[in-house]
């Protein structure tokens, strides 16, 4: 398929990812991450439907390709992006955070399909992915292994800790991806810890580091076959994202890290997608 096709066929499955998003939230009668799942769901929607090697029908196939969700709040996201590529089926989407669900408010490896890792401790899921990406060599697989992070989460010591290792043992099966929207539950990043300047630290580590724009999906496609060629390095995509993307009036605002809609609100934000 040509990149202009691809990329139009990519922002409609991103389109009906958002929805699926904010649907499985409204009805949950709670509040929920829309920010943080919104702020992804390109990354995820390209990953998921593009490149990631993986079979619904056999999700714990040997030779798939790993996704380990380290901010796990985002779970949303991750729901919607397996429910299109057919891991579970759409009756299951209004279930979500209820009692005896497989869609709980973060990843349960043990009861939903698709999911590689329970997250939602911040900090983890790079560890996580690397312990995969070892296991993958010393196997000798041919899969890679992809993280996503979440740019306050990275404040925490042992995300650099497993940067560090991932250097040291040259694992070019490795991809990280920031989903950089440069605000966390309690504000600014650079206010409450300065990350800048994360492609001369990343870097420093031994890292490959490409920067994006991650809302354009041809940048995406571009970093993701990238990434997939850089040979003795991780690498890291340093997604630029809008916190809320999507929903107009929640969009580059810290409270739509976790929030609710009115019912006038859902149903605005559903005709507008």
């Amino acid at each position: 398929m040509k990149d202009n096709a691809l990329v139009q066929e990519l922002s409609e499955k991103a389109r009906i990812v958002r929805r699926d998003i904010v649907q499985m939230i409204h009805e949950s009668g709670t509040a929920g991450h829309y920010g943080g799942s919104l702020s992804c769901a390109d990354i995820l929607t390209c990953l998921y439907f593009h490149t990631l090697k993986l079979d619904p029908r056999n999700p714990r196939w040997d030779d798939r390709d790993r996704f380990v969700l380290s901010k796990g709040h985002a779970a949303p996201a991750l729901y919607a992006v397996l429910l299109e590529a057919g891991y579970f089926s759409r009756d299951h989407l209004s279930t979500f955070k209820r009692m005896g669900s497989i869609l709980q408010g973060h990843p349960d490896m043990k009861v939903t399909p698709g999911v590689e890792m329970s997250t939602g401790s911040l900090g983890q899921g790079l560890s996580v992915a690397l312990g995969m990406a070892l296991a993958g060599r010393l196997d000798r697989k041919g899969y890679r292994v992809y993280v996503l992070l979440g740019d306050g989460e990275i404040e925490e010591g042992s995300v650099w800790e497993a940067a560090m290792a991932a250097s040291h043992y040259g694992l070019d099966n490795l991809s990280a991806i920031l989903d950089r929207n440069c605000l966390q539950i309690s504000g600014s990043t650079e206010e409450c810890m300065r990350l800048e300047p994360l492609v001369d630290k990343w870097r420093s580590f031994g890292w490959d580091v490409v920067p994006i724009d991650g809302h354009d999906m041809a940048q995406i496609l571009a970093a993701l076959r990238h990434t997939a060629g850089v040979k003795g390095k991780p690498s890291l995509i340093i997604a630029q994202t809008v916190k809320g993307r999507g929903i107009q009036f929640l969009e580059n605002k810290p409270e739509s890290h976790s929030c609710s809609l009115s019912d006038e609100e859902y149903r605005q934000v559903m005709r507008s997608l």
